[in-house]
């Protein structure tokens, strides 16, 4: 099978591009500018650099690769993606109800998720382009929405942290921040675990895959209520 290399990226790039459409139109009251949530999935494109460099750093130090994908993975990109949206959305006058801290960490994520989708599948290219072909297929169903939706545990905190009392703010964003943390750590672990343990990989994907769909979904009708109770 012979497949274009321009035909490979612009699939590796759709699937980040069709979830951000995705959770952009969630926001079904109030939507964003789309200028800023292109700005937001750009700036989650450009973090994934300094994410890299600190899990390479770290890498230096740690051998084993359960650490690294269950442990370090997870914080380092988590507090990326919320660094964009902390300092980039969070104080601008768009960022007006709850829904959209969930909005904007889903760009923000699918930023990131996006470039590092490009860069596993053109690895997988380099051994075949059928093997590329189905590596597209499996993170475009898993790991791409997935950071979107480990992202929106933090980024419905954000949303609620903004319009609750000051005294408030921190703890809600500081459990947010944590809990999207350990749901991408669970993944990853599960993930990492499959390739020995086969139930792990039934566990991911009858528990864990639901459960976070389950999870983004009620957050998602939470904060359209808050919004516009």
């Amino acid at each position: 099978m012979v497949v274009e290399p321009l035909v490979i990226l612009a699939l590796a790039l759709a699937p980040g591009v069709f979830w951000a459409w995705y959770f952009y139109r969630r926001d079904k009251y109030e939507p964003e500018p789309a200028a800023l949530i292109v700005k937001i999935f750009l700036l989650g494109v450009l973090i994934t650099f300094p994410v890299a460099f600190v899990e390479g750093f770290f890498g230096l130090f740690i051998v084993s690769p359960l650490i690294m994908g269950a442990v370090i993975a997870p914080i380092v990109e988590e507090y990326g993606k919320f660094a964009v949206v902390r300092r980039f959305a969070y104080h601008n006058t768009e960022f007006n109800e709850p829904m959209d801290g969930i909005v904007y960490a889903a760009a923000a994520a699918l930023g990131l998720a996006t470039l590092e989708n490009v860069l596993y599948v053109f690895t997988a290219y380099l051994t075949s382009p059928s093997l590329a072909l189905g590596t597209i297929v499996v993170r475009a169903i898993f790991s791409v929405p997935g950071h979107a939706l480990f992202a929106g545990v933090w980024g419905y905190a954000l949303g609620r942290a903004k319009f609750a009392a000051p005294e408030e703010r921190s703890g809600i964003v500081l459990r947010g921040l944590a809990l999207g943390m350990v749901l991408h750590g669970i993944f990853n672990f599960l993930l990492i675990s499959a390739e020995i343990v086969t139930y792990a990989l039934a566990v991911f994907v009858l528990v864990l895959i639901p459960g976070l769909w389950l999870l983004a979904n009620r957050n998602i009708k939470q904060a359209l209520e808050r919004g516009h109770r």
